[in-house]
């Protein structure tokens, strides 16, 4: 059984290292982190680098605790750096008409539906989030964000989102801002996402590497 707490102080190459080591899978690869699969196929691991606002998402899931269409959140924590690692129960793709259907719900909002209880708390969240969190992009109404457990039943994930595009064409242009509003020991690999070793050139790697470099 990995020993989660013991990873808080670890950087996101050494946690990923431990699950590694501990029989995890890689089983998904997204913009901001890479998910892992426990050897047993019961709980899924989160790891991010650099993870500004995934606290958000948690805190959904922990104040609607036990509600049946968001996850259980086993464990939660930042990492060394700004990295965050969450580990929750594993959830598959949904039938894209199921997610249609739970999106469709959502837009609806109807009284004594259980996505309606979420849709509240997810944009008074988010309402807060619009001037706590830098870089803040709002609620990701993406059906994609509509899983299944492995028993059966619906649930909403990843609902919330930091808008990347501001984020790093900021730290290209005008590195100092980011600097202002992010501290340093929360963005250490910040260039270090899934976006950017996917997306970038090696060009635009070096720069921003070069410049994430010059302001600590």
């Amino acid at each position: 059984m990995t020993d989660f707490p013991a990873l808080e102080s670890r950087t996101h190459r050494e946690a990923a290292a431990r699950l590694a080591s501990d029989g995890w899978n890689v089983c998904g690869i997204g913009d901001w982190a890479t998910v892992w699969r426990s050897a047993d196929g019961r709980l899924a691991a989160r790891i991010s680098p650099f993870e500004p606002a995934y606290e958000v998402f948690v805190a959904l899931c922990r104040n609607l605790e036990g509600h049946p269409m968001l996850p259980r959140i086993d464990f939660d924590a930042p990492l060394d750096g700004g990295g965050r690692l969450t580990v929750m129960e594993f959830l598959r793709s949904a039938a894209p008409a199921d997610a249609e259907a739970a999106k469709r719900r959502w837009d609806e909002a109807a009284p004594g539906d259980p996505v309606t209880a979420v849709r509240r708390e997810a944009e008074r969240l988010d309402a807060e989030a619009t001037t706590a969190i830098p870089y803040w992009g709002g609620l990701d109404h993406n059906p994609r964000n509509i899983m299944t457990g492995v028993e059966g039943g619906l649930k909403f994930v990843d609902l919330f989102y930091v808008d990347g595009l501001e984020l790093y064409a900021a730290l290209r242009d005008d590195p100092r801002a980011v600097a202002e509003r992010l501290p340093a020991e929360r963005r250490r690999h910040i260039t270090e996402i899934g976006a950017v070793a996917r997306l970038s050139t090696p060009e635009e790697i070096a720069s921003l590497r070069r410049n994430a470099a010059a302001i600590g």
